[in-house]
């Protein structure tokens, strides 16, 4: 090494440190805005639970218990999360209930508040093992009576517990009631569902006007209706189970598979709550997109509602016009995204295709023919003096009882109830469309046929305000490879085919849900059968089933 070399060396040893540059603060962090739908569910204690909900009943004006979600917060113990919903006032409370007993799991009932709550309280039992304190009838209601165990639970052991059973299921005449005495022990009281003296027909599971599996017990006086005790069940596929292990872009299949004649709207509620919880925004185009598609999918199910009325009380012809109507509608969905029952559309973020360049000009065609179709519809079923007499004044039900029975949609309007979600809680592009709420208040069959066939020209006018005005943008928003929703608790709900169809959902920031709930548009409609069927004929009976119009794979998830 040279003598230059090495004095340069000993300078930059001897040399001061450099001071380092001055960094640019860093910004503070911006906190994340709550995504629109997330609820706070209220935790109330056991003992001033049924206090506080009878208060919100009555104080509040909490009309519509709208929602019992079951859940198991495993250290924290079993409960429900109860959403309650004004249709007045348009507020919302959210109540929480925890116990953390899981070998002897006891809440206090509401159904002495609220009519649904008895079959939403026999849910959570079937599925989580809750038994809830005065409730009158604590059978199963989707699963055998001989089940081992609860499967929604996170340690149950199903599969182990639950080997396949080929004997028949022997179903229960009597049923369990559990009080709390004063000193604190548990009373048992047996209840009778049905006496050896009762007089039982079955109709279902096998029969095709209760379109599907569903089994009625129907216990009868000469020709008068004295009880019906709906089985349900007999479709189980575990579709909440299932979404525990999925990915949030794998649940939205499942959602078609449900409500079949609702699977827009079911997968729109679905996507919707996975969007506003995790920040993802999707275009107006998709908006504006997404209310027509609803809207086709509303018309499609009035017409199979009207269809198959027509079949089950023997007006075949109609059947068939119903059946050459719908035949446009689902050619279109083929044309848009290739399903025609099972649409696979709404994707998280938007829809899977963009719109097919004959979309506007076939959907236009459709509106004047549609309409035609309604006339006919008139002419050859609504207005013959034979459904007029099998529907006028048949199967009433009244403006408090669909309330207390969360009996939404068209049925539940006929009878005066304003509940549509659509102008209740404006979604997509609703609030951007004028269009009435068609409300009837005699409550019977005959009304409700008729919502139906005026909702069906009501979306008829919300798609012509919007056909030729999609606006221009992206129909997918870019996503995350992997989405995860933010830890807490949401909910959102679609004004569908058959009343509201709700989600809820709680996450603890995973890629897959930790609690994903439906809120059936069915459920509430098949637990009304009973209340509207007392003391009317064994005749008739189909007549209401038609017009009350459930799907039992939504009711059975």
């Amino acid at each position: 090494m040279s003598e230059l070399e090495e004095k340069k060396i000993q300078a930059q040893q001897s040399a001061p440190a450099a001071t380092p540059a001055a960094t640019r603060p860093a910004a503070a962090a911006v906190p994340a805005a709550p995504a629109e739908n997330e609820i706070h569910p209220r935790m109330v204690t056991i003992d001033e639970f049924h206090k506080e909900m009878e208060r919100l009943k009555n104080e509040e004006k909490m009309d519509m218990l709208e929602l019992i979600t079951g859940e198991d917060w495993q250290e924290e113990g079993l409960g429900c999360v109860y959403n309650l919903w004004s249709t007045d006032t348009g507020k919302r409370e959210y109540i929480k209930l925890v116990t953390t007993d899981r070998e002897n799991p006891f809440l206090p009932t509401v159904s002495d508040l609220w009519e649904i709550a008895n079959i939403y309280e026999r849910e959570v039992f079937d599925f989580y093992g809750v038994k809830f304190l005065g409730h009158p009838d604590m059978r199963r209601v989707f699963l055998r009576e001989d089940w081992e165990g609860y499967p929604m639970r996170k340690d149950d052991e199903t599969e182990q517990n639950n080997p396949l059973r080929m004997t028949n299921e022997v179903l229960a005449d009597t049923t369990t009631q559990y009080d709390r005495m004063p000193d604190g022990s548990i009373k048992e009281t047996t209840n009778v569902v049905f006496t050896p003296e009762d007089y039982m027909v079955n109709i279902g599971p096998q029969h095709p006007s209760t379109h599907g599996v569903l089994h009625f017990r129907v216990a009868l006086e000469g020709e008068r209706i004295k009880k019906i005790d709906p089985k349900l069940g007999y479709i189980h596929r575990g579709i909440e189970k299932l979404n525990e292990a999925y990915t949030y872009p794998q649940t939205l299949a499942l959602t078609d598979r449900m409500d079949y004649l609702g699977a827009t709207q079911s997968r729109h509620a679905l996507c919707m709550t996975i969007e506003k919880a995790a920040g993802i925004e999707v275009s107006d185009r998709v908006q504006v997109i997404r209310t027509i598609m609803d809207e086709l999918q509303r018309i499609d199910s009035h017409i199979l509602f009207f269809s198959c009325l027509c079949q089950d009380m023997g007006a075949t012809s109609a059947f068939l016009y119903g059946f050459r109507d719908r035949e446009m509608i689902l050619d279109i969905f083929e044309e848009t995204c290739g399903g025609r029952l099972i649409i696979n559309y709404n994707m998280i973020g938007g829809v899977s295709h963009d719109l097919h360049p004959n979309f506007q000009k076939r959907v236009k065609e459709f509106i004047p023919k549609m309409r035609q179709g309604i006339k006919e519809y008139y002419d050859i079923f609504i207005n013959n003096v034979i459904a007029r007499n099998r529907l006028i004044g048949v199967g009433v039900l009244t403006n408090e009882q669909v309330r207390n029975m969360g009996v939404t949609g068209p049925s539940g309007r006929a009878s005066g109830w304003h509940n549509d979600i659509r102008k209740r809680q404006p979604y997509a592009a609703y609030d951007k469309v004028e269009f009435n709420e068609v409300v009837r208040t005699e409550g019977d069959s005959y009304a409700r046929l008729l919502n139906r066939i005026d909702e069906m020209e009501e979306s008829l006018h919300i798609i012509e305000q919007l056909i030729d005005n999609i606006p221009e943008g992206t129909f997918q928003t870019k996503t995350k490879p992997i989405i995860k929703v933010p830890t807490g608790t949401y909910y959102s709900c679609v004004e569908g085919s058959r009343g509201e169809f709700g989600v809820f959902l709680e996450s603890k920031g995973d890629k897959s849900p930790f609690r994903l709930h439906y809120r059936s548009t069915g459920l509430p409609l098949v637990n009304a059968m009973d209340v509207a069927c007392r003391n009317e004929l064994i005749a008739d009976m189909m007549a209401i089933n038609g017009t009350l119009d459930y799907v039992v794979p939504d009711i059975d998830r």
